[in-house]
């Protein structure tokens, strides 16, 4: 009897630890969710995307996801996922994930062409829904875009959103030709995007236009 209640006190410690360690990885985990506008002139800067994918995948590791969607009319769709992974704990089937994605990556941005709108909150809706199914503990919305959203007369966007805990990085935010006449409209815009995406619940918002600068914000740490 006390031999079978030891046994049974044992196989609960085992699944105790077990279930931790699978909780503690996810946790550990990091996910990333990137947009990529392809609306009017700013599709041009699509080429200037691959430099920062190419990091990604050079920098996330086993257990991390990435997914890169594209930003257009209408962007809260997953459709407009053009890649996605979660990367194997196997070094070599990590590595064929990553090829397999750049390649993705590389025949879309060849191809890619301008949009008539620009949807960045359903595209940061459809982000949030993709990283809180991944239950990484460290969740960012990446978004490469001059974060100028035009949206048409049906498109309805205008109602609060939620981005808990996750961290939102603009990058590459390119000035329109409006901004240089009055500065005060890139300024301003930035602002409004700030004052959305804290207001949404998010852990940080940063604008980064220095593509070096991102070794700070995605190193394991």
């Amino acid at each position: 009897m006390i031999k079978r209640a030891f046994l049974a006190s044992l196989l609960v410690v085992g699944l105790t630890v077990a279930v931790a360690g699978c909780v503690d990885s996810r946790s550990q985990a990091h996910a990333v969710y990137m947009l990529v506008d392809t609306s009017g002139t700013y599709a041009r800067e699509a080429g200037k995307a691959r430099l920062i994918i190419n990091y990604l995948l050079g920098t996330l590791q086993s257990g991390d996801s990435l997914a890169v969607a594209r930003v257009q009319n209408r962007s809260f769709s997953e459709k407009d996922i053009i890649a996605k992974a979660m990367f194997d704990a196997r070094p070599s089937q990590a590595n064929a994930q990553k090829r397999a994605f750049r390649e993705k990556m590389d025949a879309f941005l060849r191809t890619v062409s301008g949009s008539a709108y620009t949807d960045i909150t359903g595209g940061l809706i459809q982000g949030a829904e993709f990283l809180n199914e991944t239950g990484a503990g460290k969740k960012t919305i990446l978004i490469f875009s001059d974060m100028q959203e035009e949206l048409d007369k049906i498109t309805i966007r205008d109602f609060p959103i939620s981005l808990k805990n996750i961290r939102v990085i603009a990058v590459n935010v390119t000035k329109l030709g409006t901004d240089n006449i009055d500065p005060r409209r890139y300024l301003g815009r930035l602002d409004a995007w700030q004052k959305r995406v804290e207001g949404a619940g998010a852990s940080e918002w940063k604008v980064i236009n220095d593509i070096e600068r991102l070794d700070a914000i995605f190193s394991k740490s």
